[in-house]
């Protein structure tokens, strides 16, 4: 399976010498919550992912407000990333690897396609698993359509003895 529908496809970079506080603005003007944090070349290169948890936990939770912290400094680097080509479960596979949420998608050579979350992920599982109900829905619709039901003689009921159930 092809990542690229499953991915945001607009993905917002930010300077590595960027301040955590042009970061934080900069998440919130384009609403969003994952920045890709690149170098000033041209073309860009991709040094690290920072998220709005990053910057709340590492930040805001432990008191890291200087003003000479870059968002660099805060990147994970370097990100995970998946090819476009990826399946779902490498995807998956990916995350759980680097105990991530999010993963850079990239094309065969290495530029950037988009970035796809475990939200996404989600998303597309539940299609496939609603999916495979309707389909085993219709597959119990045919064989009772299609079968008469069987007479079967009423048995004597089985007890269980009381006093012995682990629970009592």
């Amino acid at each position: 399976m092809d990542l690229t529908p499953l991915c945001t496809r607009d993905v917002v970079g930010i300077d590595t010498n960027a301040s955590l506080r042009d970061a934080a603005a900069l998440m919130c003007d384009e609403h969003v919550g994952a920045l890709v944090v690149v170098t000033g070349d041209d073309p860009p290169q991709v040094v690290g992912l920072v998220t709005d948890r990053d910057l709340t936990l590492e930040v805001v939770g432990r008191g890291e407000t200087r003003a000479d912290v870059r968002i660099g400094d805060l990147a994970k680097q370097p990100p995970m990333a998946v090819r476009s080509n990826a399946t779902l479960r490498e995807a998956v596979m990916a995350m759980e690897v680097g105990g991530v949420r999010r993963l850079l998608v990239v094309d065969d050579d290495g530029g950037v396609v988009g970035l796809v979350s475990a939200d996404d992920l989600l998303e597309a599982l539940s299609q496939e698993f609603a999916v495979l109900a309707r389909a085993l829905r219709k597959g119990i619709a045919l064989e009772t359509s299609g079968r008469a039901v069987a007479s079967v003689p009423r048995r004597t009921r089985i007890v269980y003895p009381a006093g012995s159930i682990a629970m009592e």
